[in-house]
Order: structure tokens, then sequence, then C-alpha cells
């Protein structure tokens, strides 16, 4: 246990020093892993066991085709960037709640919550709606920090709404069903939508200067912004809908798997795309090249973290904390708050993938041998991900937010995300003492047979 808690503090401080966290669980597991098996990290028989586990490791990643369904996921998601579904989101979320009070900016978190279901990734729907909906904002003179704030929460909500890669990354890692893991994060992503919205709320009653109401649409005008959404309804029902059987009827029998449900998904928006007029030869190839570069980031961190996750293991830390809540007889409650207080301090440091992959393979023996449910344990791993993507001084939504808006400092962004901030804790809480708000739909899926 003390190699594991030395190699766990290493792998913090080289973060902290800026090594990429890749090569730093990779160097430390592979290092660690040398020392539990030689005796020490210079011996030539640790170091052979390290190098073969790495090779292991890397050959068994390459050859995985559950982990197929992660670049087929971005791909649609980069699809559906080019076919401009997020301004017609944001167009339908617009007509019915922008003539209130901070309507834009509500409309804004709505919109993300959308584009979300038909995107899987938090930093895409950030980036892509600060495009939409900056301007607008700005047009009706919101505040900058309630603008980039709805932004930057908003688009949190890309790794919860189904369909999410970082669920799919749990689900590969801890053995979940991915299938009840996307329709556990539907009601915690519909609560998040609404406690956003109680956030901005707050936010204009405190300064009413800070989002003016805009321009009331009518009846003909709303339903016209209904309308234009089909295609994001279409993608949508593509992808869940066959993942839950609803193509499973006679003569079609049809229900897809994740990996399945993904390949229709990038292969529906690329139609989409195609058919409005959205894509080139020259985009496609970028597309396509994006791709590539992100799926293969996402491979070589989980490479580093499975060579990590398997010293950790050799190390006997899980057991070890396992052994240690069985004596000190702490109880079950208590350990998932020190969990969840781990896991904010660690998002003040860590961007949200790494710190999954990092924490997961130590925390997930010891929350399951307690009695709790994996699926519920993965909905809460992600929403206190989600707090991180908005918590200074990382924020990784805030700073693409920075990149792409320019003239608004991060300082200004993160006092906007405060109010958010503080809903998204309290959502935390709601879920974490109230199971069933995300066990519900999965537990129905059982009852179904799906």
């Amino acid at each position: 246990m003390t190699a594991a808690l030395i190699g766990f503090a290493l792998v913090l401080v080289l973060v902290l020093v800026r090594l990429p966290i890749v090569f730093a669980m990779g160097l430390v597991g592979t290092l660690g892993f040398a020392y539990e098996r030689g005796g020490s990290i210079f011996s030539e028989r640790g170091l052979k066991a390290a190098m073969s586990m790495v090779g292991r490791q890397i050959t068994d990643t390459a050859q995985d085709y559950g982990l197929s369904v992660v670049p087929l996921f971005i791909l649609m998601g980069l699809f559906v960037n080019k076919g401009g579904m997020a301004r017609e989101l944001y167009a339908v979320s617009n007509a019915f709640l922008g003539h209130l009070r901070g309507g834009i900016a509500m409309a804004t978190v709505a919109a993300c919550g959308g584009f979300s279901a038909i995107c899987g990734s938090s930093l895409a729907t950030a980036a892509t709606m600060s495009k939409v909906a900056m301007p607008q904002m700005r047009r009706y003179g919101y505040s900058d920090e309630l603008s980039t704030a709805s932004i930057a929460a908003g688009g949190t909500l890309g790794i919860l709404i189904p369909p999410s890669v970082i669920l799919v990354i749990y689900g590969l890692l801890t053995e979940t069903s991915i299938g009840k893991l996307f329709m556990a994060g539907i009601i915690p992503g519909l609560l998040g939508i609404l406690f956003y919205l109680f956030a901005v709320r707050w936010t204009v009653w405190r300064d009413p200067e800070a989002g003016p109401a805009g321009e009331r649409s009518g009846w003909g005008e709303r339903f016209k912004a209904l309308g234009s959404v089909w295609a994001v309804l279409l993608l949508f029902f593509l992808v869940i809908g066959g993942l839950y059987g609803a193509f499973d009827f006679h003569p079609l029998n049809l229900t897809f798997s994740p990996t399945e449900a993904a390949g229709m998904g990038a292969a529906g928006a690329f139609l989409i795309a195609l058919f409005r007029g959205g894509l080139t030869v020259r985009s496609t190839f970028d597309v396509l090249k994006e791709t590539s570069f992100t799926a293969a980031a996402l491979f070589s961190v989980l490479i580093g973290a499975q060579v990590f996750s398997n010293f950790i293991n050799l190390a006997g830390l899980p057991e070890a904390l396992i052994a240690m809540v069985t004596a000190y007889e702490v109880a079950p409650f208590m350990v998932i708050l020190m969990i969840l207080g781990i896991y904010i301090i660690l998002g003040c440091v860590f961007e949200s993938l790494s710190m999954l992959l990092l924490t997961v393979p130590i925390f997930f023996p010891l929350v399951t041998s307690l009695g709790y449910d994996p699926i519920w344990f993965g909905i809460v791993v992600v929403v206190v991900t989600e707090i991180s993507l908005i918590t200074p001084p990382v924020g990784l939504n805030v700073f693409i937010l920075k990149g792409v808006v320019g003239d608004v400092s991060t300082g200004t962004i993160f006092r906007g995300v405060t109010p958010f901030w503080v809903a998204d804790i309290f959502r935390l809480a709601l879920i974490v003492l109230v199971p069933i708000v995300v066990l519900y739909l999965p537990q129905q899926m059982g009852a179904l047979g799906h």
C-alpha cells in the first residue's frame, strides 16, 4: 500500500510540473510495476515484467473491439457540428425562452442540453455553442459573466446526457452495461438543465441588468423553429432508439450494440451534414483527421491509466482500502463523502478524463464492496467530473471558452460560473442522497428485458 500511495503522489507531482498525464501515469505505472515484480525499479527481472505488461496493454487496447465506439461517437459529434444543428437547437430554445429576463442565457443552457444528446463531448458542446449564443447575448447587452458562464456550464452536460464518451469509457473500464449507463444519465442530465436554469434566474434576480429580456416570439415562429430540429430528433432516435430496441419488431428485429449505435449515428450525422451542404471534400478530410487525433489522444491516456492501474492493483491498494474500511468500521456513506471530497479536490488540478481514469480503478472495487450500485457510482463520478470542468484553476470548459471568445478574462468566466457550480453541488447531493433518481430508468430497462 505504501508503494501505491507513493506512486499516486508522484503522479500528482509530475502533473503539477506540467508533464502530460499520459506520461506521468505510464512512467510511474511502469516503474512501480517493475518494483513490485523485482524488488527494485532497476532489477532486470522487474523491468522485463514491466515492459511485457506495457506491450501487452498496448496490444490489448489496440485490438479491443469495444473501444471502437469512442472514435465513432467523436466522429458523430464532429459531423453534427458541420450539419449546423447547434443553431437550430438554439433557435428553438430562444423562441420559447428568449423573452424572459435572462431568457437568452436559459435558452443557451437548454440548447447545450439538446446538443449534448447528439454530441457526447463537453468541450465540443461549449466550443460550438459559444459561437452560436455569444453574439446573441452580446446583442441584448448580457453581462460577460452570465453569457460565458451559461455556455461553460451548459457545455458540461455533454459528458452526461447520452451518448457520452466518458460513460462509454467508464463502462469499458468497469465492465458495466453502457446501455444502462446511458439510460441512467438521462434524469440527472435533465436535472442539470433545470438546476442551471435556476442558476440563471438567481443571477438575474441579484442583478437584473445582467440578463435583459429579449423579444417575444409568436407561436407561428415557435412552431417553425420546432419544425427545424427534425434532424436532431431523427439522429437521437436513431442512436438511442436503436440501442434500446425501438426497431426490434417484425420484420426488422434490430437492436443495436453500443458500437453499432455509434456507427449508425456517425453515418446518419454524415448524411445529414452532406444533405445540408455542410461538407466538402476538404472539410470531410479535416473531420476525419480531427477524429483520428482526438481518438489517438484518448487511447494514449487510456493506455497510461491502465498501466498505472496494473501497478496499483499489483501493489494491493484497492484491497488495502477495503480492509481499512472494514477494520475501522467506517460507515459506507462516510466513505462515499470522503471519495467525493477527493474528487472535488482533484478537480482543481486534473482535467476530467484523466481524473476518471486515475481514480476509478482505485475507488470502484471499494465502492462495490460496500454494496453500492456500479451504475449509480458511474453517474456520480461523471457528475463530479462535470463540476471539475468549471472548477478553478483548471476548468477546461472555461479555457475552451476563453480561447473561442478571446476578449473575456478567465477570472470573469470563473466568477460567472459560481452560481452554476453551486447548482451542481445541490444536484450532486440529490443524486447521492436519492439514488433512485439515477437508477429508476435502468431498473425499468431491466423490467422490460433490455
